[in-house]
């Protein structure tokens, strides 16, 4: 193993195939198994995801990215190389990519930069060319490369060090740093990964905390919170993670099309991490939005900023191409929200991009992303019921 991995490092020291890959232009979209099937996982569920994916709309409205988390592990053989399970996947790494290649698709694995997964299985630490070099001759696209038992390693060395064996293995895959924002990667991470976690993982709940005594895991709006102060740092092929979603496994619509909407203005990967092959009409409707999608996927790749907060009101603003601007109305609260919005009374004026629009000199078309309809124009005030826990999401073009 020490030979195949010194070998390797001499390649990358010669330049042998070392490139930075251009991707993640805009932010990745996908599917990631973790969420709803944790260990639970074979080739039976990627194969059934990845055909629902294509039957749903899922691949057609954006989502490529099949991504096998934590658990896919067998052994390392003689020489050193991963195995996957052979109960769980038979057929093994390379035939599954081939499968999802097939149908427009592309596959993501898992590993973790210490010596196991957070899952227990083997990880990564001093096999690093050896697995990149595994991840490519299996055809992999996507490496979620995560954080846990890695002792006293210094973060942006570690995947420096991964990112610099995929390089030498010439396999173009996006590079995930799930470091959960202990050392702030959005500092250290453009040079390395597309993107970077923000924060601990995600739980299932709209406004919650579940501690771990050493760390905790957030509710969507804890998450949202935590995403304040990191505007700067993303933009194309480099992008901030506030963890995948949890759209279609136990919020409610209006939580499920809040938690969805802001993710899109915060210029999110977009990972579905729900059952797709069991999904309801609701919850396929909402991750299809192709109008919700495209805010997501502006080729300025801006992240949004918080306009107003005003009570249980939040207002975020997300400059888009083309002259346009996306403004999201979130009811944090319990009860519904007259809403009664003077155009008038406020500005688009963003410092971090230099955007400036003064509705009184300026008058811009609504057009409601959910409802899919137009809403009138600023120049006259915004009036509307906003239920708890639910969004207006508008896209302005001027007139």
């Amino acid at each position: 193993m020490k030979h195949c991995t010194i070998l390797l490092m001499l390649l990358v020291a010669f330049g042998a195939s070392a490139q930075k890959f251009d991707l993640a232009k805009t932010p990745p979209m996908g599917w990631n198994s973790w969420n709803t099937f944790a260990c639970n996982i074979d080739e039976k569920l990627i194969r059934e995801t990845a055909e629902h994916m294509v039957s749903s709309g899922m691949r057609d409205a954006g989502y490529v990215y099949v991504n096998i988390d934590d658990c896919w592990h067998g052994e390392r053989d003689s020489l050193g190389f991963i195995q996957p399970d052979p109960v769980r996947f038979p057929s093994g790494m390379k035939a599954l990519a081939d499968y999802v290649h097939s149908l427009g698709l592309k596959l993501g694995i898992y590993s973790d930069a210490g010596t196991k997964t957070c899952a227990g299985y083997p990880g990564s630490r001093g096999y690093e060319y050896q697995d990149a070099l595994t991840y490519a001759r299996w055809g992999i696209d996507y490496l979620k490369y995560d954080w846990c038992n890695t002792d006293s390693l210094n973060p942006a060395e570690a995947y420096k060090t991964m990112r610099d064996a995929i390089y030498a293995a010439g396999r173009p895959m996006v590079l995930s740093i799930c470091e959960w924002g202990d050392n702030e990667p959005w500092r250290w991470g453009k040079e390395i990964g597309h993107l970077w976690r923000t924060t601990g993982d995600i739980h299932l709940c709209w406004d919650c905390e579940l501690g771990f005594g050493t760390w905790s895991k957030w509710g969507v709006l804890n998450i949202l919170d935590k995403q304040e102060g990191l505007r700067k740092y993303a933009g194309p092929g480099h992008w901030n993670d506030p963890d995948m979603l949890q759209v279609g496994n136990g919020l409610t619509a209006a939580q499920d099309r809040a938690h969805f909407s802001l993710w899109a203005m915060l210029a999110a990967p977009l990972m579905a991490g729900n059952d797709i092959r069991s999904m309801s009409d609701q919850t396929r409707e909402i991750l299809t939005n192709r109008e919700v999608i495209a805010i997501n996927q502006d080729e300025l790749g801006i992240q949004c900023y918080r306009m107003l907060s005003e009570g249980q009101l939040q207002v975020f603003v997300k400059p888009l191409a083309n002259n346009e601007v996306a403004i999201l109305f979130l009811n944090r609260g319990d009860t519904a929200l007259n809403l009664d919005f003077d155009w008038k009374k406020f500005t688009v004026n963003d410092g971090m991009t230099g955007r400036y629009h003064d509705f009184n000199q300026q008058t811009f078309k609504l057009r409601d992303l959910w409802e899919k309809a137009e809403a009138g124009t600023t120049a006259a005030p915004l009036k509307k019921m906003l239920p708890a826990h639910d969004v207006l999401m508008l896209r302005l073009t001027a007139m």
